[in-house]
């Protein structure tokens, strides 16, 4: 009996070997240096924000060398998948303009390297064991649960490191005829790796973020295959796909460096050339007085559904996830404001190498209120409202109300020189115009007047302008002459100057008489330009407004 029965026993199915696959996918034509990139997420029905990060980088790296960028789905665990999971990465792919160049979903294979789905590969993967079956290189392995649970506890109690390794690797040496005749007599069994490392021995891999790294050689025999026979484990289905998708770059968490010996050592045992790697550094939060790893349990803002649905422009998350992603991208930007972060030259070795990269969402909403700031009202528009559309049925209803209204008010001090930023997100955006709207204002009631708070005194103010002085015919010089007329009649001081130097002599000034005018239209100090808010009100909306008063 030999390894080769042994094969034939265990996939008796299995005809095409590893030179009919190499044949089936041939080198990708590309450019030389191009880079072939894979997002490759379990199906668990989100994306977290350091996948979308290595994603991102993915999507660079493949954009900026002419290579490809493609979505592989890797549903091995079956216990951890969750219906529509695939839609929501497309979802979140699409959203933020990363469509994969390959991909298989909605019934469609985007590619010539497929199938895209890691359990539609079953009789590949079952081909490259079978491979290392007959090589000597993988094993069938009979001990039930009790016995390897048993092993690790007097691992633990001597001290020794834990695992399915050296002597502790019971079944390693079992002859081809002992395991054939366990299986033949129905004995479950998994499928282990056979290493050939020596834990005490060490060998030189090239990270190309941290450099040169010093590991321990793999001695574990990991499980390449559970005992159903079906999938492989991750560790093993996706050296497969790598080497036969061609995978240049494989960008990861920096969780992974662990498994950096044993994923190597399986390259190896299969006679290829792994693909480089660049493995990311966590993703932290502030939290009071520490860092720590940003969290899906503990924080909102961990998946990137979270910023779909507070309504951040999409090049604002790119933008907060590119400052982190290389230390001189800020930099960059500042100097070409007009220029994609396609354009950007990304570099491994500029990512942080230790100490986790913090992802601050203050800087994240700083980075948003500039961006929305200077897009025109078109584009604001067309944004807010497709956005509205999935995401808040409270802005769809104040567009699709009157467009064009809901134009100007946002057009208030846009598009000039120093644009306004009063919008965080589109999801801030009611909160921010909902003044405007007759049905909402009448639901505001609290006035924030600042320093004028004498009732007789708000109501002699606001009948004296609107039936003494306001004329919606006035440009704005005109408008703001007649404040400043009567600011004077009434007492207070039209020139901020003089009032600054002799504050005693006048009940107060133009900024209170306008402070009473915009409380009384929106209930609040601040708010973006008063002339532009009277014209779009009009003089009946003004009236009425006022008369609440008098």
């Amino acid at each position: 009996m030999t390894n080769h029965d042994l094969a034939n026993l265990i996939f008796p199915n299995i005809t095409k070997t590893m030179e009919d696959y190499e044949k089936e996918y041939p080198a990708r034509n590309l450019k030389e240096n191009a880079c072939v990139t894979r997002f490759a997420p379990s199906p668990t029905g989100f994306v977290h924000i350091g996948n979308f990060q290595a994603a991102l980088i993915d999507f660079v790296m493949a954009k900026k060398s002419g290579g490809v960028f493609y979505l592989r789905n890797e549903d091995t665990d079956k216990s951890r998948e969750v219906d529509q999971a695939v839609e929501i990465i497309m979802q979140v792919l699409r959203y933020y303009g990363m469509e994969p160049d390959e991909y298989e979903y909605d019934g469609k294979v985007i590619g010539n390297y497929g199938p895209y789905i890691q359990s539609e590969r079953k009789e590949i993967y079952h081909a490259g064991i079978k491979h290392l079956i007959e090589i000597g290189r993988a094993y069938p392995c009979f001990c039930e649960k009790e016995h390897l649970d048993q092993m690790r506890e007097n691992q633990e109690k001597n001290k020794m490191r834990t695992g399915y390794y050296g002597r502790y690797a019971t079944c390693r040496n079992m002859s081809v005829e002992e395991a054939i005749e366990k299986i033949k007599a129905g004995i479950p069994y998994v499928i282990r790796f056979r290493s050939n490392g020596n834990f005490d021995d060490r060998f030189w891999f090239d990270d190309l973020v941290r450099g040169k790294l010093y590991l321990n050689q793999n001695d574990q025999d990991i499980v390449i295959m559970k005992s159903d026979n079906l999938l492989p484990t991750y560790h093993f289905a996706h050296i497969i796909d790598d080497h036969f998708m061609h995978t240049t770059h494989v960008v990861r968490g920096e969780e992974w460096l662990p498994s950096v010996a044993v994923h190597i050592e399986l390259f190896e045992a299969m006679g290829w050339t792994p693909p480089k790697y660049i493995h990311t550094p966590l993703i932290l939060k502030q939290d009071g007085e520490i860092k720590r790893k940003i969290s899906k349990r503990k924080d909102p803002e961990a998946l990137m559904s979270y910023y779909m649905e507070k309504g951040y422009p999409v090049e604002a998350v790119i933008e907060a996830l590119m400052t982190i992603i290389n230390s001189n991208y800020e930099e960059w930007h500042t100097a070409n404001p007009d220029k994609s972060f396609l354009d950007f030259d990304f570099q491994a070795k500029k990512m942080s190498s230790s100490g986790g990269a913090l992802f601050d969402l203050e800087k994240l909403n700083n980075i948003s209120k500039n961006i929305i700031s200077k897009m025109d009202k078109e584009t604001l528009y067309q944004n807010a409202y497709e956005w509205s559309k999935t995401y808040s049925d409270v802005l769809k209803n104040l567009i699709e109300q009157d467009p064009e209204y809901f134009k100007q008010i946002i057009n208030i001090e846009r598009e000039q020189k120093k644009p306004r930023k009063d919008y965080e997100t589109y999801a801030s955006i009611p909160n921010e115009i909902c003044y405007m709207y007759d049905d909402l204002f009448e639901k505001m009631d609290t006035y924030d007047f600042q320093k004028i708070t004498d009732k007789n005194e708000i109501a002699t103010i606001l009948k004296t302008y609107i039936e003494d002085y306001y004329d919606e015919q006035d440009d704005k010089d005109t408008w703001f002459q007649k404040i400043k007329e009567l600011t004077t009649k009434l007492g207070y001081c039209a020139d901020m100057k003089a009032y600054k130097e002799n504050p005693e002599a006048y009940k107060g000034s133009v900024a209170d008489i306008s402070t009473v005018i915009r409380v009384a239209l929106t209930t609040r100090s601040m708010t973006p330009d008063l002339y532009e808010l009277l014209r779009l009100l009009g003089k009946e909306r003004i009236e009425k407004r006022f008369k609440k008063f008098y």
